[in-house]
């Protein structure tokens, strides 16, 4: 599948002349707080000690090792425990020319939900059938539900809402055995997992496994694996074997214009 680049350079303090590409103009940037250029952050962490005087500059100072300059304690509370919360605000010296970040992304048109029915209804002949679950130890469903279930999230209806996709969500704590067994029975198009829980990267392990199975049982090219989550980006999603990965911010029309587009792609002769 084509991606879409588009050009960035993650260099803090690259410079801004002949050592740049010449391909793109250069486009720094810095953090706003006040005023432009000022470099002003905030940033919050949690310690593991009780708060007093000698947290309170223990967390600036742990700010200024971070490269903040000028850094004060702005909110500094008691969480119970031995734990103390802080919120801490600077400086930042740094900046970053965003005409050489490159970021990549699935290569396809975003279609309101009439549209991919039409298109669904005109190419496929039939319902396209998506299989949706939280995989393994992962109960958060706010993120597959916002996708699959017929209210959907922030005023963008869910799968269950197309007349033209056949949306079963299998829910929260599903092992893979099970979901790609259910994937084989209702013979599904699309596999949509979610990973909410990342802690020690789990949601890696979890989604390799999935990937694994899946290619045992000789299915991978046979279904359109997509993953989402809050720390999923596409590039991730593709280094560990699937199609499409999608992050914050993306709605069921996303997930179902990238669904169909694969699907026409696979299926052109």
């Amino acid at each position: 599948m084509n991606l879409t680049v588009q050009p960035a350079d993650l260099s803090a303090n690259a410079p801004h002349d002949a050592d740049h590409p010449a391909s793109a103009a250069p486009r720094w940037v810095k953090p706003y707080g006040d005023t432009l250029d000022d470099g002003r952050v905030q940033l919050s962490f949690t310690l593991p000690v009780a708060l007093d005087d000698v947290a309170k500059e223990g967390a600036r100072r742990l700010a200024l090792a971070m490269g903040l300059e000028e850094p004060s304690v702005a909110h500094a509370e008691d969480i119970g425990q031995g734990f103390s919360f802080f919120v801490v605000y600077g400086q930042c010296a740094h900046r970053i020319d965003l005409s050489t970040v490159q970021v990549a992304r699935p290569e396809f048109e975003v279609l309101p939900k009439e549209r991919i029915d039409a298109m669904i209804a005109e190419r496929m002949g039939r319902k396209l059938v998506v299989i949706g679950a939280c995989i393994e130890t992962d109960a958060h469903t706010v993120g597959i539900d916002a996708i699959m279930n017929m209210k959907g999230y922030n005023g963008h209806k869910g799968l269950e809402s197309y007349h033209q996709i056949r949306a079963i969500n299998l829910g929260a704590q599903v092992d893979s055995e099970v979901l790609v067994a259910r994937a084989i029975e209702e013979h599904a198009d699309v596999i949509l997992v979610s990973q909410v829980v990342t802690q020690k990267n789990i949601h890696l392990d979890n989604l390799t496994r999935l990937a694994d199975i899946l290619e045992a049982e000789g299915l991978r090219d046979k279904v359109i694996l997509v993953v989402g989550g809050p720390r999923i980006s596409h590039e991730l999603a593709k280094e560990l074997g699937y199609d499409a990965g999608f992050g914050p911010g993306s709605y069921a029309e996303d997930v179902a214009s990238f669904a169909i587009h694969e699907w026409m792609q696979r299926h052109t002769a």
